[in-house]
């Protein structure tokens, strides 16, 4: 028989007063905790957002790079049509990108896998705790990029009503559709082919399934892990290198450019310290390029792998292409350097998350004979492109989207893809490191359907423009320079009097130091 103490309900009491305390602690702690983490949620999409930002500003201030490049490549006669062209290309390009650019690249799930059709001017309200602005302003400046690319093919000869059509029709047609197939949730290339229940829209991206219905993987349709170009070295620069290629040829050779005989008469531009400078900048400005896309501010063990695989090609490429200058037979020169540069950091762009450094260093080395080839072919062929921009950005683009399917290594490409590609046979990655050859199917594929659209939506661009008379300006006009002819005067103003200071007020001494 159990006697109970005369103590035992006050004992109870305390033990209930304790355990309501503990309960309160425990309610206020599961409070915190929870503010805790959606502090810290608010936290990583500022820092996303401050990543994206960063990012565009990088990749903008490569159009200064492009400015330079560009005027110092061409004759001084031309340096002001070709300085407006760059302006413009800012200007005029973020117009369309935000009216129709921008809805036809990404639009919304459920969109066709060919092209977006969604937030035509922004109209649809969108989150401001989203990533939806900043992903837009990064975007923009890979889309002005891509039409700068094409200015230096066309260079010295192209009428300025000409330019300003081929840039909207680049910026808000081309250019987005490719950027549908191989960049959105929607795309038929596209590595981040979501399946049903998936969207990526405004930007973001989120799985929204109805009740009944799990989300899977991504689900590519090409298969393998669809097409992998990380930061567009098919998308963007395949894109503006082939319009540049196609504009070259409607346009025909500057005067005096070739014999009759076909033999190619050198045209160097005025100013090779502006080249180099250029080429610095868009160096600089190529760490925003890559490492940021990785688009998240919580990626940054990829980000920093990415930095150095880009460095590794373009210093590879810029070596290897002046030594094949001056195996040719030719001095040392800047030019071929600086070009070698470009062309490995256009070959790097797709696989620089997923290849190793040694890969990274083998790619530049090897777009230096792409550009070199490509660039001898040209002239062979007496297609003019004054600053080599399609040997530079379309067939060294096309090789960085190849290489890819042959460099990719296994734990680089799930780290970076997830497990979009990994089927019973394995994940798919590079061939030439143990991989099989579907990805690298995949890569040409994707090549091949980007040559195709970006050549023949240019050429019915140039072709109507030639057809109407509204490509070429004139020979006289183009023997005076488009500066005088076209834009009220020299840039440069080479009769100035060197000392404009009367020599009447001017010191013994001053005189003497002078």
């Amino acid at each position: 028989m159990i006697t109970l103490s005369p103590t035992m309900p006050s004992d109870f009491a305390a033990l209930e007063t304790r355990a309501l305390a503990l309960e309160t602690l425990l309610n206020e702690t599961i409070d915190k905790v929870a503010a805790l983490e959606g502090a810290a949620g608010e936290e990583a999409g500022n820092l996303d957002i401050l990543w994206l930002l960063f990012g565009t500003y990088l990749v903008f201030f490569m159009q200064a790079g492009f400015a330079l490049l560009e005027a110092g490549s061409v004759r001084a006669k031309n340096t002001k049509n070709i300085l407006l062209k760059n302006v413009l290309d800012a200007c005029l390009g973020a117009m369309v990108w935000w009216g129709i650019g921008y809805p036809f690249a990404y639009g919304q799930a459920g969109d066709n896998d060919f092209i977006g059709g969604y937030n035509f001017f922004m109209n649809e309200d969108v989150s401001d705790t989203g990533t939806f602005y900043a992903t837009w302003m990064f975007q923009w400046a890979f889309a002005a990029a891509a039409a700068t690319i094409v200015s230096g093919a066309v260079a010295e000869r192209c009428q300025f009503f000409a330019y300003m059509v081929y840039s909207v029709w680049i910026t808000g047609f081309t250019y987005p559709v490719v950027v549908h197939w191989g960049w959105s949730g929607e795309g038929w290339l596209s590595a981040f082919k979501a399946d049903r229940c998936a969207s990526f829209g405004n930007g973001t991206f989120s799985l929204d399934c109805p009740d009944g219905e799990e989300a899977s993987d991504y689900d590519p349709v090409v298969g393998a892990n669809g097409f992998m170009d990380f930061a567009g070295s098919g998308i963007v620069h395949m894109t503006g290198g082939g319009a540049a290629l196609v504009g070259a040829i409607f346009l025909g050779p500057r005067a005096g450019r070739f014999t009759e005989t076909g033999e190619c008469n050198d045209m160097p531009g005025h100013s090779t310290v502006l080249a180099a400078l250029g080429t610095f900048i868009l160096w600089f400005g190529w760490y925003g390029f890559n490492p940021v896309s990785t688009l998240a501010f919580g990626s940054m063990a990829v980000a920093q792998r990415v930095a150095v695989t880009t460095t590794l090609s373009a210093a590879a490429g810029g070596c290897v292409n002046l030594a094949i200058h001056v195996a040719m037979g030719n001095p040392p020169d800047v030019a071929p350097a600086l070009n070698g540069i470009l062309a490995g950091l256009v070959g790097i762009t797709a696989p620089c998350p997923v290849v190793k450094p040694w890969a990274a260093a083998l790619i530049g080395a090897l777009s230096a004979p792409v550009y070199y080839g490509s660039s001898t072919m040209l002239k062979k062929m007496r297609i003019d492109d004054p600053l080599d921009a399609s040997p530079v950005h379309f067939f060294c683009g096309m090789w960085g989207c190849i290489s890819v399917g042959l460099f990719a290594d296994n734990i680089y490409t799930g780290d970076v893809y997830g497990e979009s590609g990994k089927h019973d046979d394995g994940l798919e990655f590079g061939m030439l490191v143990g991989g099989g050859w579907k990805q690298l199917g995949v890569q040409l594929l994707g090549t091949v359907m980007i040559a195709i659209w970006t050549c023949t939506t240019s050429a019915m661009c140039f072709a109507g423009l030639k057809m109407a008379g509204k490509l070429r300006v004139s020979e006289a006009d183009e023997q005076a320079g488009l500066d005088e002819s076209h834009h009220g005067g020299a840039a440069y103003d080479f009769t100035r009097e060197k000392r404009t200071t009367p020599v009447a007020v001017i010191s013994p001494k001053v005189e003497s130091d002078l």
